[in-house]
């Protein structure tokens, strides 16, 4: 048991005994239990010795536990990637932002040009919003072949560079979210019972089983469950988002800024009527995809300058190293504001006074409908005639 003694501390108590008793035992004076203003005000400070040294346990539990808590680290270490351990260092870190940032990510890229490159562009933004509505109102089958088509006119379109980035990530996402969804959308049974008695209690007989060999399980991992409803949810979220991330990027790819603004222009003219601020609209854009490559650069930059100046991550300390991304995103805002400064100056040197219906709009492009215009509009008819008649099939 561990000693406590009690010893006053106010000038004004009373002395303790003078007592030779063991240290492990509990002291108290018996003119402490005196009534009075010096016992009132005395303070006492209670401080516990060490207690007496514990028996050491067994050379045979200590060695037991010892192995059992290395076998079990060394479980979890073969368990572990070498890449998470010690692989993934900051300059690693920052040379992959570079590198994705320097793969043109909604740009134009003007060669090599295409048939794509010839299209309208308000034939492209009807494809847009076509393939937005398509997988969501589609069958299954359509779903992966919109998906398909999508990457094999990526593969013919884009460069080689471009194609296999873009497609490697966009792919990646969307089966994120296949995973995800058809694993948890209907994958946890239900813990509710039916209410209904079984076919035995009732005197029926028992359904017979389908022959076809129908079943809304199609696959369980554990506790989860991958069921039909599973593979609908998971398919139309997944193709929808591969669809719509690929499709704005061929078409942002493909088009220059100029040219979708003047197609975002035509199609809003009737909302003027009602008062809508179409300019406001159009200059916003305009000036939002003109921004994007400006974003993309000072990333790229402001990374390169880091790597470059090789920096020993292994001397530096963790707040050292988390104080650098820090400044990196720091650094980044501070050249994107400065860009976004010296663009405002640019628009009021050359007249914009803040009001963009008085101020004209030069899109550098003039929209013409061609052979190839009126053969992409057949081919999406073609495709929306498809996509009813396969769902009427299944």
């Amino acid at each position: 048991m561990a000693a406590v003694n009690l010893r006053p501390f106010h000038p004004l108590a009373l002395p303790a005994a003078k007592t030779t008793a063991s240290p492990n035992r509990l002291h108290l004076s018996a003119k402490a239990r005196a009534t009075g203003r010096s016992a009132r005000l005395a303070l006492l400070v209670c401080s516990a010795s060490s207690p007496t040294t514990p028996a050491a346990p067994s050379s045979s539990s200590s060695s037991g536990e010892t192995s059992g808590a290395a076998a079990a680290v060394a479980r979890w270490a073969a368990w572990i990637p070498r890449a998470a351990v010690g692989g993934v260092s900051p300059e690693k870190v920052l040379r992959l932002i570079s590198g994705a940032a320097a793969t043109p990510i909604c740009q134009f890229v003007d060669s090599p040009r295409t048939f794509l490159h010839s299209v309208d562009p308000r034939v492209k933004l009807v494809w847009l919003l076509a393939l937005v509505v398509l997988p969501a109102r589609s069958n299954i089958y359509m779903r992966f072949g919109l998906v398909a088509c999508l990457a094999l006119l990526s593969m013919w379109v884009l460069p080689n560079h471009v194609w296999k980035d873009q497609l490697g990530r966009v792919t990646l996402l969307s089966g994120i979210i296949f995973i995800m969804l058809g694993f948890g959308s209907d994958g946890a049974p239900s813990l509710v019972q039916t209410r209904t008695p079984p076919p035995s209690v009732l005197g029926v007989p028992n359904i017979p089983s389908s022959l076809s060999g129908y079943s809304y399980t199609i696959m369980k991992l554990g506790p989860l469950q991958f069921t039909r409803k599973g593979l609908s949810v998971a398919s139309t979220s997944a193709c929808l988002s591969f669809a719509i991330f690929q499709s704005a990027s061929l078409c942002l790819t493909t088009t220059t800024p100029e040219q979708l603004a003047s197609a975002l222009w035509w199609f809003m003219i009737p909302l003027k009527l009602i008062g809508a601020p179409v300019p406001e609209i159009i200059l916003t854009l305009l000036l939002s995809l003109r921004f994007i490559n400006l974003v993309f650069d000072e990333v790229r930059n402001s990374a390169l300058a880091i790597v470059t100046r090789r920096i020993d991550w292994k001397k530096l300390a963790t707040m050292e190293t988390i104080d650098i991304f820090f400044n990196y995103v720091q650094r980044i805002f501070k050249n994107i504001f400065d860009h976004a400064e010296q663009i405002s100056k640019a628009m009021v040197a050359r007249g914009y006074r803040g009001d963009p219906s008085k101020h004209k709009i030069y899109f550098l492009a003039e929209s013409s409908f061609g052979i190839v215009d009126a053969l992409s509009l057949l081919c999406l008819l073609a495709v929306m005639g498809l996509a009813s008649f396969s769902e009427r099939l299944v």
